[in-house]
This record gives C-alpha cells, structure tokens and sequence, in this order.
C-alpha cells in the first residue's frame, strides 16, 4: 500500500529528529538499569551473609 501523500522535507527532518531523541532516551533508560543493577549487585556481592 503506497502513502497517497509523501512527506515534505521538514515533516521528514522532524520524524528522523524525533526518532533519534525516542532511541537516544531507550538507550540512556537501558544504561541506567544497567549501572543501577551492576551497583545493587556489587552492594550485596561486597557483603555476603
């Protein structure tokens, strides 16, 4: 199914620039669990019971 009207140049510009602040927010929320779950761990591997 063909798109019955194209996007101009500056409706194109704002969804690439959207995309790339929602897949830049994705990767810095994945890296943040990361670091939080690497400290949570490293917390309870420094003081095992």
């Amino acid at each position: 199914m063909s798109d019955p009207k194209p996007f101009s140049d500056a409706e194109a510009k704002a969804r690439r620039g959207r995309n790339i602040a929602l897949a830049l927010g994705l990767v810095l929320f994945v890296l943040l669990i990361f670091v939080v779950t690497l400290v949570r761990l490293g917390a309870n591997a420094a003081h095992p019971n």
